[in-house]
């Protein structure tokens, strides 16, 4: 280590570099300027400076989604970290591997609730993996490489790093970091071969994949499990990318809006096979669909994280493995004779009738705009989405070709597609990225819009805009049927804005307009937002909120 002293900040991106960063994601701040400084120096890395702390950490998320690796993003200390907050609980609920780094007060101000100074161990405890503080610019190379080994290994997660201001600056020698490579879980032959016997006496099997640590080897393993067994496959919500939606044996999501079949499915199987999921509230229809403590369906889980096995469910068989690792040894299972022919092409048939779009009242039929979209595109673009009864029109209707087609937030928060979007663009400029909005979601962080200008992403933008917060208005006419009370928006021209953002916009009030309308989007080369604007009243594809009223008033006999 001899002359090889660097400043904290320096030596903190040469971590990065060694580990094979090379996008970061950052709103600047005062707390981490030595770190700002030493980026000036990584060529190899690509800093985009985003508008709101909340918008860089969704795009650090999208990206580990994306990679595989770390998503790296840089934010200021107080109302830096607590804007980037959102980012971290998504990570934590959907497993994804990503490292915060926050700026902090200087060391000997702490304790004394100096300006913006917050306790981050206490912070963010409940929804990183680990959180720390680095002291010792000399010990920074232990700490990233620790981030970096927490963050893939296991269930993936989070990982939050303070740095205080003066330790950034402070110089120190300190070792060369090499590159992280998390170690992973493999399953045991035993295992496998107990797996192998239950699939031999099974009549309904269920495969069911969801959660983190996916990447294309792993997706492509499991399908030719898969399809060797003829097994119907599932996903849980919103990681319906894991699988081809177009392929013979993929029976739907298990998540919001279960098509029955699916969920008789679920009910009747003998042997249900969950690889990575959590089996959360969203998977089991809140906690309905599978008996607590004990399974009713003989359960076997795959999980990286060993806590999790058991942590509801208890099952039948546990294996703690790596969902890649179980992925490997369950392609090289020697196929069973299957009771249950034919089961998978009918679970297929009825995933292809329920994902058929109806039609809703108004001039605009979202059902028809999604399908055509659907039809349009690549089977590699890539949609986004955040949080409302909007998503629907994606999450349903939008089959996708597989592996990261999708990046959606199993947390269920507001805000994440047009960050995710971005993301998704600057990673994959080759191919369709497209953004399913709603009015109050755009909203939440539309403001990355002007990142995506700022950087030549050309993102599409589907908005769909009903002038309300749709999703607690449908809950509130259930509840409290006719009392309407703070759902209600008033919004901007959303296509005009785009354009005073530097890109295109549209505004669509007839189905007939929409083709056309994207045919623009896409050949103006810029962002785009496309402006759609549904009826009201049709807040799902399958109902209204005049006819959720008016059942709730005869429920009530009002």
């Amino acid at each position: 280590m001899a002359g090889n002293a660097r400043t904290g900040g320096q030596i903190l991106i040469d971590c990065l570099v060694a580990n094979g960063v090379d996008r970061a994601f950052c709103v600047p701040g005062e707390s981490y300027l030595a770190a700002l400084d030493a980026f000036h120096d990584a060529p190899s890395i690509d800093l985009v400076v985003c508008r709101q702390e909340g918008g860089a950490a969704y795009m650090a998320d999208a990206d580990g989604k994306m990679t595989g690796r770390p998503g790296i993003c840089f934010v200021t200390r107080g109302p830096g970290a607590t804007n980037a907050s959102g980012g971290v609980h998504v990570a934590f609920q959907d497993s994804t591997p990503m490292i915060l780094f926050i700026g902090q007060v200087a060391r000997e101000m702490e304790e004394r609730e100096a300006f913006q100074e917050i306790d981050f161990r206490r912070m963010f405890g409940p929804m990183a993996k680990w959180v720390a503080q680095i002291q010792d610019p000399a010990r920074i190379p232990e700490f990233v490489n620790r981030a970096f080994h927490t963050a893939m290994a296991g269930r993936p997660g989070p990982v939050v790093l303070a740095l205080p201001e003066d330790m950034l600056t402070e110089r120190a020698e300190a070792v060369d970091l090499s590159r992280a490579e998390p170690a992973q879980a493999h399953p045991s032959p035993d295992a496998m071969a107990d797996l192998r016997e239950r699939l031999t006496q099974a009549k309904s099997p269920l495969l069911v994949l969801g959660g983190g640590g996916w990447g294309p080897k792993a997706c492509d393993d499991i399908r030719h499990f898969a399809e060797a067994n003829a097994l119907p496959v599932a996903a849980s919500f919103r990681c319906q990318d894991l699988i081809d939606n177009a392929h013979s044996n993929y029976a739907g999501d298990v998540g919001i809006g279960l098509n029955p079949d699916l969920k008789a499915r679920v009910l009747g199987s003998d042997l249900l096979m969950v690889v990575g999921a959590r089996l959360g509230e969203m998977t089991t229809g809140g906690y309905t669909m599978i008996d607590i403590p004990q399974p009713s369906q003989p359960l076997v889980h795959v999980h990286p994280g060993a806590e999790e096995i058991g942590r509801v469910y208890q099952p039948a068989l546990g294996i703690h493995a790596a969902v890649g690792a179980f992925a490997t040894a369950a392609r090289a299972l020697k196929p069973v004779a299957p009771n249950w022919a034919g089961e998978a092409e009918i679970a297929h048939a009825s995933y292809l009738k329920w994902t058929e779009p109806p039609t809703i009242q108004g001039p605009v039929q979202m059902g028809e705009i999604a399908a055509w979209v659907r039809d349009r595109v690549s089977r590699d673009a890539i949609c986004t989405n955040g949080a409302g009864n909007f998503s629907v029109w994606a999450n349903r209707y939008f089959r996708y070709g597989g592996f990261r087609t999708l990046l959606g937030p199993t947390s269920g928060t507001m805000g994440y597609g047009v960050p995710a979007a971005v993301a998704a663009k600057a990673r994959h400029p080759e191919r369709t990225v497209i953004c399913y909005a709603g009015d109050g979601d755009f909203l939440m962080n539309g403001q990355e819009f002007a990142t995506a200008c700022q950087y030549g992403l050309p993102i599409i933008v589907l908005l769909v805009n009903n002038g309300m917060y749709g999703t607690i208005r449908m809950h509130q006419e259930r509840e409290y049927p006719g009392r309407i009370s703070g759902t209600a928006l008033s919004n901007p021209d959303f296509a005009a804005l785009a354009r005073a953002y530097g890109g295109h916009g549209e505004t669509v009030r007839a189905t007939d307009e929409f083709e056309p309308a994207f045919e623009r989007a896409l050949a103006s080369g810029l962002p785009a937002v496309i402006e759609i604007l549904i009826d009201p009243d049709v807040i799902t594809p399958a109902t209204t909120l005049s006819e959720i009223r008016t059942a709730a008033l005869a429920r009530s006999g009002d």
